[in-house]
């Protein structure tokens, strides 16, 4: 079974992890509700284990970032709901130096380095659209390392929660997990985690505001502490704030497009938000794109939805990055899923890392992804888009490594 195929290459990393001589672990998660939840339950089982556990919230696998925490030696590296797609990168950059576990959900590249594990299970024939979450990764790791952790199945739950299908595929043998444990039991439409006394709903809603409404704010970490400790008055106040925030540069926003329209090409239509964000982190644009996507009066839903917003040069934890860069995400409007499931068009992952070979970062799935581009190249982006879509000719191997 494919399960079992995942559950020994598990093993196997499992043992190479006990036979390292350090303990010190460099965790690097998301910042939406499933990075959260995948860093938390990450965290707890590692620090259970007696590991020191440093963790690092990473919006994107920006080059030189990787390269930075690459340069140590002697350190455990984690990588939870993001790292997939740059493996081929990380792999390059490590050399053999550090153990890596990937331990993800997106779109794969192939890990080239023998201390590069990338444990997603795409690579064993599941899909990260719909069968499993980055926190369903994380916790199928951490059940496996210690049984004691199945107590941390309600965050595979949350972070699953960003999946539209529902609890499907392994997803669905974990809601089945988490009731025979008694950790979750029915509450209306939702379920309660009966520890911590939120649904499952009200806290990756929160965690979503955390993480990216106020990535710059020290969301994350809070919300790694919601995650295990519960939502205290304070986390719910700042996220009720944050959240205020968003609405109101989403009303802004929305606004003017309704004034301006959108951006066309014969394929794609696109807006810029520009600073419409600022001080928030970039996942943002991505969920307004999600929401846009659906507004018919607005949108082309035969054409795909990208928007581009401004990045700040500081990067929490981290320090300035070197260059100016900018985000594009992109959508899939739902009357095209159909086509890109037939193999008639480029998937939206596919599309943005194609369009932005040799100076973008992408990541994502069929119908969302998203690339990270610096400033000078983001005329590029559109152009190199509509010629791959017009069949021009493309190398079929693509590196998703970002300019150095």
């Amino acid at each position: 079974m494919k399960l079992d195929r995942f559950k020994e290459q598990v093993a196997g990393v499992i043992s190479e992890l006990q036979h390292e001589t350090g303990k010190k672990v460099t965790l690097v998660h998301h910042d939406d509700a499933d990075g959260i939840c995948s860093g938390a339950i990450t965290k707890a089982a590692l620090e259970r284990e007696g590991y020191r556990v440093r963790t690092f919230c990473l919006e994107k696998a920006y080059p030189e970032v990787i390269q930075d925490l690459h340069n140590v030696r002697n350190e455990i590296i984690f990588y939870c709901d993001i790292g997939s797609s740059h493996a081929t990168f990380i792999s390059e950059i490590n050399s053999g130096q550090n153990l890596v576990i990937i331990l993800d959900h997106h779109d794969p590249t192939p890990a080239t380095d023998i201390r590069v594990h990338d444990l997603n299970l795409e690579n064993f024939n599941f899909h990260g659209e719909t069968d499993f979450s980055g926190a369903t990764c994380c916790y199928l790791f951490a059940r496996a390392l210690n049984s004691q952790n199945r107590d941390l199945v309600y965050l595979a739950l949350v972070g699953s929660c960003e999946i539209p299908q529902g609890f499907t595929g392994l997803n669905r043998q974990i809601l089945e997990e988490a009731n025979q444990e008694g950790i979750v039991r029915p509450k209306g439409k939702t379920l309660e985690i009966i520890r911590l006394g939120v649904t499952v709903n009200d806290l990756f809603s929160i965690l979503q505001i955390l993480g990216s409404v106020g990535y710059y704010q020290g969301g994350p970490e809070l919300g790694i502490r919601a995650c295990l400790d519960g939502i205290t008055p304070e986390i719910k106040q700042l996220a009720s704030q944050l959240e205020e925030r968003r609405k109101q540069a989403n009303k802004t926003l929305l606004s003017r497009l309704l004034r301006e329209r959108l951006n066309e090409t014969e394929h794609i239509q696109w807006f810029d938000a520009e600073n419409t964000y600022q001080g928030m982190g970039t996942k943002v644009i991505g969920t307004f794109c999600s929401f846009l996507s659906y507004q018919q009066r607005l949108v082309n839903q035969q054409k795909y939805l990208l928007g581009f917003t401004d990045i700040p040069p500081e990067i929490p934890g981290y320090g300035k990055l070197k260059e100016r860069y900018v985000k594009a995400s992109i959508r899939v409007p739902k009357p095209m899923q159909t086509r890109i499931d037939r193999g008639e068009l480029p998937s939206a992952f596919e599309l943005l890392a194609k369009a932005s070979e040799k100076f973008g970062i992408a990541d994502g799935h069929a119908y969302a992804a998203n690339v990270v581009i610096p400033h000078q190249q983001k005329e590029k982006l559109i152009p190199n888009a509509e010629r791959i879509l017009h069949g021009e000719k493309v190398e079929t191997k693509f590196r998703v490594t970002g300019k150095t």
